[in-house]
């Protein structure tokens, strides 16, 4: 029996790069968009009470509407997946899960890189939380957040090309700045553009979508087609 997977996507863009990543597998995706909380962010009233009680709210109505599980593909939901997930009754993924585990099997110096400001401190928080749970004993380097800055209105209003070429441009600049770290791109959005860079260049960035697929396949049991 094929599964479905509810997409909770806070912008448009992120469901193709989610099509195309899963499109091997016998997998339905359901995709629900909401931009809201990105739009509300910045009001004076905006607290991380509104973000906890969207998300818990769209959670639950997606795993309502027959999903058998849920990918959460904005780092901004995923960042309060540890509170909210539990209460939901089937599994939830965030996009940054696939990260999280590479950095507790693999220590050492990582750069992440946003487009988002509003992000960062949810995403490191969580990657905080995910290496004092680990009860590894290797010595651990820096994990250090970095801003590509001017970039995120251009995906909010639709300019994909600039965006691409902006967080190209950005995130090859980090990787000749921190030749001996791992930088990362750490919002899905930002997964064109780091295969750009290792494309053109050979540097290897890491991206939401790098293991995306074969931490699902593994984590949901996803059949290939």
């Amino acid at each position: 029996m094929m599964m479905t997977i509810g997409c909770f996507h806070a912008h448009y863009s992120n469901i193709a790069l989610t099509e195309e990543a899963l499109a091997p597998y016998e997998v339905e995706l359901v995709h629900y968009v909401d931009p809201g909380l990105d739009r509300l962010k910045h009001d004076d009233d905006f607290s991380e009470a509104v973000t906890h009680e969207k998300v818990s709210q769209t959670l639950q109505w997606i795993a309502h509407c027959h999903a058998d599980a849920i990918l959460v593909t904005c780092t901004l939901f995923a960042a309060v997946l540890e509170q909210e997930a539990q209460h939901v009754p089937v599994p939830v993924i965030g996009i940054d899960d696939p990260l999280l585990q590479e950095i507790q099997q693999n220590p050492g110096e990582y750069i992440l890189a946003f487009t988002n400001p509003a992000t960062i401190e949810g995403t490191m928080a969580r990657v905080n939380l995910a290496l004092q749970q680990d009860d590894k004993d290797e010595q651990r380097n820096g994990i250090e957040a970095v801003l590509i800055p001017g970039t995120f209105e251009l995906i909010m209003r639709g300019d994909k090309e600039s965006y691409l070429a902006a967080v190209s441009t950005g995130l090859q600049q980090l990787a000749e700045q921190y030749p001996d770290s791992t930088v990362v791109a750490a919002q899905l959005s930002m997964a064109p553009a780091a295969a750009r860079v290792t494309s053109d260049t050979g540097m290897a960035i890491y991206s939401p979508l790098a293991s995306l697929a074969a931490y699902l396949e593994k984590k949901l049991s996803l059949k290939r087609c």
